[in-house]
């Protein structure tokens, strides 16, 4: 399915205006290759090599987006076979002990009248306060709260979700050990200790340089607040970026989906319970580019090409499913509601 005109104009208000009440939603993350980014010396530096100081992440606990052409050891967004059916035991004993609670059987049909405001907190790591140092205008910003809210309200063109965003505050921090952000690293966990504010019910978003090719990393939600818990976003990923094919704010919608507890839309491949959500087909491998009409999974159904949770290019991306938006809400009242 090619680029639809609604979607086309959610891309153009998205850069372009930045009066809009800032009141909806936003998401996405991944990596990008170093070919496709015009970039500082410091970024370029930061996608081109992995740190020393990098460590293993719990896998059980974050998720990412990969650039076209991007090469990773592993994606910490792509959770194996027996993560994913630890995490879903957790959530549907949860999801049976708040039906318990509030007396209801099934809070996921619930999903449609509900309706959340969830506060933004906007971290910009910098090296300098120059835009090759990391420094990105407000502007940008607007922006991207701007797409997140189109996108989660289904104005672009998919399922409206129950969730919409509200920009709380900017936080710029210049910090030469933080820049780039490397994942995994003491570094990164530093930097959120010390800079996290508010309780699960608060998104906070780490904007700057990102290492290893990626263009960004959330983490799932879990039973107790961690320190870690958040999203990590290329900052020239956002509206007017630099991050070729990447720069119309999408990133930041994938990884808020993570957030919410969406696993990519190949998670899984071809055989199993896939991403858990019954209405994306399932899809062997993620998709790069905008491939129209691919198709690698015998199931019923063409790869979804044009659904956020996939690595497709931003313009090609436009859609959460309902079975999507009932999975985030059910996910939010589990895990997230105050």
């Amino acid at each position: 399915m090619g680029l639809r005109p609604v979607l086309l104009h959610r891309r153009l208000a998205g850069i372009a205006s930045t009066s809009l009440a800032v009141t909806l939603g936003l998401v996405t993350v991944g990596a990008l290759p170093a070919a496709t980014i015009s970039a500082s010396p410091a970024m370029a530096a930061g996608h081109a090599h992995a740190h020393a100081d990098e460590e293993c992440a719990d896998q059980t606990g974050s998720a990412a987006r990969v650039r076209d052409g991007g090469v990773l050891a592993h994606d910490p967004n792509e959770l194996t076979k027996s993560q994913v059916l630890q995490r879903e035991a957790e959530f549907a004993d949860l999801l049976q002990e708040r039906a318990k609670r509030v007396g209801q059987r099934n809070l996921g049909t619930q999903a449609a009248a509900a309706s959340v405001t969830i506060p933004v907190v906007v971290h910009v790591i910098r090296r300098d306060t120059t835009r090759a140092g990391g420094n990105i205008p407000d502007s940008m910003i607007q922006s991207q709260i701007n797409v997140l809210n189109q996108a989660f309200s289904g104005a672009s063109g998919g399922a409206a979700t129950a969730f919409a965003f509200q920009l709380q505050s900017i936080n710029r921090v210049t910090n030469t050990s933080w820049y780039p952000i490397r994942q995994g690293t003491t570094a990164e966990r530093q930097m959120k200790t010390q800079l996290r504010v508010g309780g699960k019910n608060t998104l906070n978003i780490y904007l700057g340089a990102l290492s290893n090719n990626l263009l960004g990393w959330a983490t799932f939600p879990q039973r107790t607040l961690n320190s870690m818990d958040g999203v990590v976003v290329l900052s020239e990923s956002l509206p007017g970026g630099t991050a070729t094919n990447y720069n119309q704010g999408d990133t930041g919608t994938h990884e808020v989906g993570h957030w919410l507890n969406l696993y990519h839309t190949f998670q899984g491949g071809c055989s199993g319970s896939g991403d858990q959500v019954s209405d994306t087909p399932a899809e062997a491998s993620p998709a790069s580019g905008c491939p129209t009409g691919r198709d690698t999974c015998s199931a019923p159904g063409l790869d979804p090409i044009t659904n956020f949770m996939d690595y497709s290019y931003d313009s090609c991306m436009y859609q959460f499913t309902p079975g999507q938006a009932s999975r985030m809400i059910s996910a939010w009242n589990t895990y997230r509601a105050s």
